[in-house]
């Protein structure tokens, strides 16, 4: 199934495609619940300690709709300590819940990358949490949509120099797409996790008004950014009870939950990839193709890739180049080749206008307001201040550009902007190919080179030389007169 759907891949399509229902298996499959899980006996769930019960501050349960009375909660899990907190401050708040776990590991694809099934450990854990309370845990298996989904166009925007952003597309797709689609049957209030953001509903005769995404307490540990390209059909649905609550309060929680896995460290990476690196994937899946490493602005080889595909824009690690910090600045698709510099940072490199597509705006709108912004175009507590010019393509479809108060060397097509409004998230969308109207200059030597049939003639790379230090503030000019 997984090399068909490889074949097909030349024919994906190269702009987001919008989530479209997907036939699945809506069976879920129900796990018997022993008295004594296998690797937890020794662990003492919650209801042991009644006679000593903790009490949780009600402060915490401000994000898990505490006056809305037994509602019917459909409660992702992974293993991890953030999703089991939000799953028992939900409980904790007398809500009706039911854990699901999604499995859409890759094991048969993978099966020479590890020992044993990866989702197992996540499982035992998972499980073990929700015996504490008796909480209900179905298994959604959603590998097919995944792959579909999210892992195809993945490797299809690798495939034409782009970065795409998985964790954007698992969210808006997966967890919130084909998930609420397989269990729609079943009557749900709302779906929650472990997201560190916060969803405010409107209440009473106002239904018709917007849901609107915040920024979480934790500013560091938001993950808005993620979720900036959900509908506002999937946002009305939401709950993210850790959105009012910073991340080392998490960890306290958990230990006052006395949590099985109130140690374990946070997961890292691509969920589906689980242990395995990221190049190997791509590796397995794109394949390898030598090409050459060139100098931007001399032209100079400098050495050789394995394929354009495992580099992306602003990137500085992997190169193997002496005498840096080389930083990747172009590349070019067609012929395999890499462009890197060591100016990447220089004062006359601007990178503060660019341009967005596939937009999609929180509230099912364009903004009023595009003047005073702030955006994020990478996880993390950074913002930029910046404004908006709307345009459209040739096509029809919505394009803004982007002005930013400040440069961002970092901008790679195919990563998504996220857009925001003081502490409310508005919409986001995917960097396109150019900004200012150019990528990084490249000397004509470069581009001619790169286009040579046979680079063998090449012959052998340069020798690379130490880079002088250039001043460009003038009190670093007494380091150049010693």
């Amino acid at each position: 199934m997984l090399r068909a759907t490889m074949a097909a891949l030349s024919h994906f399509p190269l702009t987001l495609l919008p989530r479209t229902p997907t036939t699945m298996i809506k069976t879920l499959f129900s796990l018997s619940r022993p008295k004594t899980p296998p690797l937890y006996c020794t662990l003492r769930p919650l209801s042991s300690l009644s006679s000593n019960p903790k009490t949780i501050d009600p402060k915490y349960l401000s994000c898990c709709l505490p006056n809305k009375k037994s509602l019917k909660v459909a409660v992702l899990v992974s293993g991890g300590v953030d999703s089991s907190v939000a799953l028992r401050l939900l409980h904790a708040a007398g809500h009706s819940c039911t854990a699901f776990y999604l499995k859409i590991w890759f094991q048969e694809d993978f099966e020479n990358f590890w020992s044993e099934c990866p989702w197992e450990e996540d499982m035992r854990y998972t499980k073990a949490v929700c015996d504490q309370v008796d909480v209900p845990l179905e298994v959604v298996h959603l590998t097919d949509e995944y792959w579909t989904n999210v892992v195809s166009y993945i490797i299809d925007e690798y495939r034409h120099g782009r970065t795409p952003n998985p964790d954007v597309l698992c969210n808006t797709r997966i967890k919130f797409g084909a998930f609420i689609d397989a269990v729609g049957g079943m009557k749900f209030d709302f779906v929650a996790s472990g997201h560190y953001a916060r969803v405010v509903h409107v209440d009473g005769d106002k239904k018709d008004k917007p849901s609107i995404l915040e920024l979480s307490k934790d500013i560091v540990k938001d993950q808005t950014y993620f979720l900036s390209h959900l509908s506002q059909s999937q946002l009305k649905r939401l709950i993210f009870p850790l959105g009012c609550i910073p991340k080392e309060e998490v960890r306290r929680l958990a230990q006052i939950f006395d949590l099985p896995n109130q140690d374990r460290k946070d997961s890292q990476g691509i969920c589906f990839l689980g242990k395995i690196k990221f190049s190997e994937f791509v590796a397995r899946h794109i394949g390898e193709a030598e090409g050459i490493i060139l100098e931007a602005e001399t032209g100079d080889f400098l050495g050789k890739h394995r394929g354009f595909w495992f580099y992306t824009i602003g990137q500085r690690q992997g190169l193997r180049l002496p005498g840096g910090p080389w930083y990747v600045v172009e590349k070019d698709v067609k012929n395999n080749v890499v462009f890197v510099s060591r100016n990447y940072f220089s004062l006359d490199k601007r990178r503060r206008l660019f341009r967005v597509g596939s937009l999609k705006w929180l509230s099912g709108s364009s903004p009023s307001q595009i003047n005073q912004l702030q955006c994020k175009v990478r996880h993390g507590p950074g913002f930029y201040n910046c404004s908006l010019a709307m345009e459209v393509d040739g096509d029809g479809h919505e394009i803004a550009v982007v002005k930013l108060s400040k440069d961002d060397q970092g901008l790679a097509a195919g990563q998504f902007a996220a857009f925001y409004q003081d502490r409310t998230c508005i919409g986001s969308g995917v960097i396109l190919e150019s900004w200012d109207d150019q990528g990084f200059p490249v000397c004509s030597r470069a581009l001619e080179i790169a286009s040579m049939e046979d680079k063998s003639k090449l012959g052998n790379p340069v020798k690379i030389k130490v880079k002088q230090e250039i001043c460009h503030e003038e009190s670093d000019c007494r380091l150049c007169q010693a």
